[in-house]
């Protein structure tokens, strides 16, 4: 694959069209080239780890995920966090081609602040998409709905010829023939992709699938830069795109390596 940086970068693994960096987003990104990715998907921290219960598996467990998921103990709430989406947002679009789009999954504890800052950052947001979750964990409290969606914001750049690429001929094929809406209903992520390690927020592949196949054609590169258990960089491969992921966490980019080099075999 390609060099894409301006500077060395701590490189954890790298095969012929996949690279994997362990480190900082805020300071990988910077390192790479201007304008030299074509799709990104980013699935950042959601700021839940506060101390709560939830259910999974059938079995209460804590929502805490790790320090990566928590804001400092000096932070300012919303505030904080929308520095912090801001930033990574502004660092994205730097190297995004000019006719590439950003995807970001998230929840009601992020995602508005997600929606504002790409908008704040040049960004125009092209699609609410709404996971609608076929079996989500019940709600334990009992004073509310129970939370059984997740939204993915995709986005083009807020320029006047920007062209973005759009697969509508796939998508409604995969919709039997009809044009594919903006309400996506499925499993969460099933045990078999579990398989080499888990990952708190590891997204079901046929998610990254669909997104990879509308917005990317065979050839482009991918970045995630919060890439975690590497769905991104399987669905990627598998389809014959190039992919690039960061994640700060080395157990994780271990689970990356595992799923990724198990496409590369096939």
């Amino acid at each position: 694959m390609e060099n894409l940086f301006t500077k060395k970068v701590p490189l954890f693994f790298e095969a012929e069209e996949s690279q994997l960096i362990l480190g900082d987003s805020f300071i990988i990104l910077r390192k790479i080239k201007p304008e030299s990715v074509d799709m990104i998907f980013a699935d950042p921290p959601y700021f839940l780890s506060n101390g709560g219960i939830t259910c999974q598996s059938g079995k209460m467990v804590s929502v805490n995920k790790g320090s990566w998921d928590s804001l400092s103990k000096n932070g300012t709430g919303f505030a904080e966090k929308h520095r912090f989406n801001r930033k990574w947002i502004r660092l994205c679009k730097k190297v995004l081609k000019p006719n590439g789009t950003i995807w970001v999954s998230g929840t009601l504890h992020n995602i508005y602040s997600i929606g504002m800052a790409l908008e704040l950052e040049g960004f125009k947001i092209i699609n609410n998409i709404t996971w609608q979750k076929t079996n989500p964990p019940p709600n334990l409290a009992c004073r509310c709905f129970t939370h059984s969606t997740e939204t993915i914001l995709w986005a083009r750049k807020n320029e006047r010829n920007a062209r973005y690429f759009f697969n509508y001929g796939k998508m409604k094929e995969m919709n039997g023939g009809k044009q594919m809406k903006d309400v996506w209903t499925g499993a969460l992520t099933r045990p078999s992709e579990r398989r080499e390690g888990k990952h708190p927020t590891q997204k079901p592949e046929y998610l990254l699938e669909r997104i990879i196949l509308a917005s990317t054609e065979d050839g482009q590169i991918v970045l995630d830069p919060f890439c975690g258990s590497g769905t991104t960089g399987v669905e990627a491969l598998r389809f014959g795109r190039k992919f690039i992921g960061i994640d700060v966490n080395k157990e994780y980019l271990q689970i990356s390596q595992r799923r990724m080099e198990k496409v590369q075999m096939n």
